[in-house]
């Protein structure tokens, strides 16, 4: 019945000169569900993985320790400065690739890092630093009464910043942290760089056989553009649920 249903629509497409043929047949039609799955599974392990690289990086940026702030520092600027593709590709074709061999001398024939590891390390560590530098203008934001009354009750600068400061710094930052976010969504098609079998890899892979190149580049356009609508949406109900009453006003 199903498949009867996929046929009409199919054929009905067909006659707007939509051609999603790849859809009757179970391999690919498979293959491109498998490759849904894949860039929702990305969205899922790299934005928490972001969110916590970007409070330890605000975290150690503020911490008032040059042997810190001053590492963390450095890693934000080179890797805020440089292309998401680049870094995916120094890691996967060259960290990777000296980790491999490093197994070797140690008698391990098998790498486990494989290139999905890669795609959610990378992304979320280039994503991770604008995370950082959103909260810490959150945690600058945070009024310097407020800091004062924290120390006056006997917190130590780790309770101040992890009870105090964090916690203000994420309300304010929200917006940012969200549209950081977004952006990231979009960036984990660039798995499909390293063969990771994300939607946009196994649509390469359909529309080198069918040549339908505009009808797959339309499914990708609104699997990403529903993905970025469902984030943008948790981040607007929390920004509604976290607001500071009185704040502002």
């Amino acid at each position: 019945m199903t498949l009867d249903i996929m046929t009409q629509a199919v054929q009905a497409l067909k006659s707007m000169g939509l051609n999603y043929a790849f859809l009757l047949d179970s391999a690919e039609r498979e293959s491109f569900i498998r490759g849904l799955g894949v860039s929702a599974l990305l969205c899922l392990l790299t934005i928490p993985a972001s969110l916590v690289a970007g409070v330890c990086l605000a975290a150690m940026t503020t911490s008032g320790r040059r042997g810190l702030a001053g590492p963390a520092r450095v890693f934000i600027e080179v890797t805020r400065n440089t292309p998401t593709l680049v870094q995916l590709y120094c890691a996967f074709l060259v960290f990777n690739m000296l980790i491999t061999q490093l197994l070797r001398e140690w008698g391990i024939s098998q790498n486990p890092l494989t290139p999905f590891f890669w795609v959610v390390l990378v992304v979320s560590l280039h994503k991770g630093v604008f995370h950082a530098e959103a909260l810490r203008a959150g945690i600058e934001a945070v009024p310097a009464t407020t800091l004062e009354a924290a120390r006056s009750l006997g917190f130590s600068r780790r309770q101040i910043l992890r009870d105090v400061q964090l916690p203000l710094a994420l309300r304010f930052a929200l917006p940012a942290l969200t549209n950081n976010l977004v952006e990231l969504v979009k960036g984990t098609a660039i798995a499909s760089a390293i063969a990771v079998g994300d939607v946009t890899y196994q649509s390469i892979m359909i529309w080198s056989q069918r040549d339908n190149v505009l009808e797959l580049l339309l499914l990708i356009v609104l699997w990403f553009g529903l993905l970025t609508w469902l984030v943008g949406r948790a981040g607007r109900r929390l920004e509604h649920h976290w607001r500071i009453p009185g704040y502002g006003s």
